[in-house]
């Protein structure tokens, strides 16, 4: 059963599969409120004879695990950012379409590198929480539904949600 214990984690634009993660959080649970950095140093500790991790990325390897180990706990953790995750969902109409160009077009005028889906799949649509096209999902964050934001607009959402450096 432990082998089967496999947690697929962000590291900067990877993700990664973890074997044993979730006992290993179990297991140092009790630690909540110890300072993070004693956390971070457990889980490394405790995961690093079952997972490869190389000694250059120890440190994101910790961060990522904290991440984990918190939210687990139920406390409020910020997710890694490391791009932008663009989803336009319909059925391939011409709005749907008209959404995906000005999109495209955004993202280069802003010069923004993103990961753009298209998702046609009402099932896969509907598990996303949308009921409406065109819809525009930036991040995991539904962004419009049933409508297509001005240019501007989508600038500014896509400075706000995009990568961080």
């Amino acid at each position: 059963m432990p082998d089967k214990d496999i947690t697929q984690i962000s590291l900067g634009k990877f993700q990664v599969g973890i074997t044993g993660l979730k006992a290993a959080i179990e297991e140092l649970q009790s630690r909540q409120g110890r300072p993070d950095a004693e956390i971070a140093q457990a889980l490394l500790e405790k995961l690093k004879h079952r997972n490869y991790i190389p000694d250059s990325a120890q440190d994101q390897y910790g961060k990522a695990f904290l991440r984990e180990f918190k939210k687990a706990l139920g406390e409020k953790v910020e997710e890694e950012r490391s791009g932008l995750n663009i989803k336009i969902l319909g059925s391939g109409c011409p709005a749907c379409d008209r959404l995906a160009q000005s999109v495209m077009q955004v993202l280069m005028d802003l010069r923004l590198p993103a990961e753009v889906e298209h998702v046609r799949d009402l099932q896969e649509m509907h598990d996303l929480g949308v009921f409406g096209a065109p819809a525009l999902v930036i991040n995991g964050e539904v962004k419009a539904v049933g409508q297509l934001p001005t240019k501007e607009r989508l600038k500014q959402w896509l400075r706000e949600m995009g990568p961080q450096k």
